[in-house]
């Protein structure tokens, strides 16, 4: 299979799904870790028909638990479904973190959009997300994640930021408002749906074309600047709370990643890319279903203007790769090479539709990435990984081995990349943020949802797609 069809078969193409009598009996090696019926936040059947379907007849007994285990995990233990005046409105954590980041609920629920058009339930809670993630981006476009009770004081409350109630976290990553824009732009591609996409959408649309410019930093640097006391450097950023200096090129600051941790030099290159992305999605949306072509055509503007700076400033000629994406720019020549495990990454950009998969610099950027001359890149006993700063040396993220799968048409690199992470759960039926290269059983939080329906994900499209990777 070509890497561009692989990618483009994303979780919104149609599913399809087979019932089956199929059902899998853990024994002891397999222990039953999901949570039972009773205690589960939220019930699919058109995830319920996809687990039977996808174990049917599967011979690796450990990834029919896993999967089991995995991609309904957000379905199960992170989201708040209720109803405001008779609409949706739905609550997603984090995992244990009780806090809804807009990445990572955006994220967490992505892999269910293929399922809606024949699951109005799913379909509720999906756009319940939406909704919910409007009034987080008109309380605050400069926050990344938000309790569910809007009187909330927090745990960063003496954070030196505008800290408003009801906010988690005020850390801006360009990201945070850019997974929004995906999620509501599939499904409104996936079912026709309109109905999430009120006025008060339409306003934040216009708080993010709004933030968006004042972070090009044209004129000075803006409203957002961002300290904390903490002893972890990438916690705060330097020079009075603005991050180092850039010169105004057309490229957006984005003063943290979507690690959560303060970039070194402010114009992040896979945000910038998603941010292309989203804005032309924006735009198309605001053009068909409100009729504003002006806002459409300003939306549009900035997106070409971002791609032309990405393409004059974002690429850097590496003596042993060549012509390579920069992970961080500032605009005055200087250049940060590296990837991070997190989402958007440069391994990303054709996940995320940024870039396709077979363009020439992203191959280049992919090899470095991958790589030893990454810094962020470890090889161990265990696996080999991308981490980053956030957790420290040695530790790979799952997530990034999840990536480079989805982002792969070589089917025996997908194949190694399913076995890793199949033996490296550390016998816990669930990914991890991080485990140590040479040890998996040393991780970080069991409990991390997006993670887990990242590789529900990627099982599922390797289920549909080459099956025949998931037979050992």
């Amino acid at each position: 299979m070509k890497r561009r069809t692989f990618i483009k078969n994303t979780s919104i193409l149609g599913a399809g799904l087979l019932s089956s009598k199929f059902s899998f009996a853990s024994g002891q090696k397999f222990p039953v870790v999901r949570l039972p019926v009773s205690k589960r936040h939220f019930q699919s059947k058109a995830v319920e028909a996809a687990i039977k379907t996808f174990q049917s007849g599967l011979k690796n007994p450990e990834l029919a638990w896993l999967f089991e285990n995995c991609f309904p995990n957000t379905l199960d233990t992170t989201v708040y479904y209720t109803e405001e005046h008779g609409k949706p409105d739905t609550y997603v954590i984090t995992g244990d973190i009780d806090a809804m980041w807009l990445r990572d609920s955006s994220a967490q629920v992505w892999p269910y959009l293929q399922f809606i058009n024949e699951d109005q339930a799913l379909k509720k809670l999906i756009a319940g997300v939406i909704a919910h993630q409007t009034k987080c981006i008109l309380k605050d476009p400069y926050a990344n994640a938000f309790y569910g009770d809007a009187t909330k004081i927090g745990e960063w409350k003496t954070d030196q930021t505008a800290m408003l109630p009801g906010v988690h976290e005020r850390k801006w990553e360009i990201d945070s408002l850019c997974y929004p824009i995906r999620l509501a732009y599939h499904y409104w591609k996936k079912s026709g749906d309109q109905t999430p996409f009120t006025a008060d959408w339409k306003k934040g649309i216009e708080n993010t074309l709004k933030t968006f410019r004042e972070q090009q930093r044209k004129s000075g640097n803006g409203p957002y600047h961002f300290q904390r006391e903490t002893p972890k450097p990438t916690d705060s950023l330097p020079m009075a709370g603005y991050g180092f200096p850039v010169k105004p090129v057309g490229l957006i600051c984005s003063s943290f990643r979507p690690s959560d941790d303060a970039t070194i030099f402010p114009f992040l290159i896979p945000a910038n890319f998603f941010a292309v992305r989203s804005l032309k999605q924006a735009a198309e949306m605001t053009d068909q279903i409100f009729g504003d072509k002006q806002l459409a055509a300003e939306l549009n503007a900035l997106a070409l203007e971002v791609h032309a700076a990405i393409q004059k400033y974002g690429i850097v000629n590496h003596p042993k790769y060549g012509k390579i994406y920069a992970f961080e720019v500032d605009g005055f020549g200087n250049a940060y090479l590296m990837d991070d495990a997190n989402v958007p990454s440069l391994l990303a950009l054709p996940y995320l539709g940024a870039v396709e998969a077979n363009d020439e610099i992203y191959k280049n950027t992919r090899r470095f990435v991958l790589s030893d001359d990454n810094p962020f890149f470890y090889k161990g006993s265990a696996a080999e990984g991308i981490g980053g700063p956030h957790v420290g040396q040695d530790m790979i993220w799952p997530m990034s081995i999840t990536m480079r799968a989805l982002t792969s048409d070589d089917q025996e690199e997908i194949r190694q990349c399913i076995k890793t992470l199949q033996r490296t759960h550390a016998g816990t039926g669930f990914m991890h943020e991080s485990f140590h290269k040479d040890d998996p059983a040393n991780f970080t939080r069991a409990w991390f949802a997006w993670s887990n329906t990242l590789f529900g994900e990627l099982l599922w499209r390797t289920h549909q797609h080459i099956p025949q990777l998931l037979t050992s």
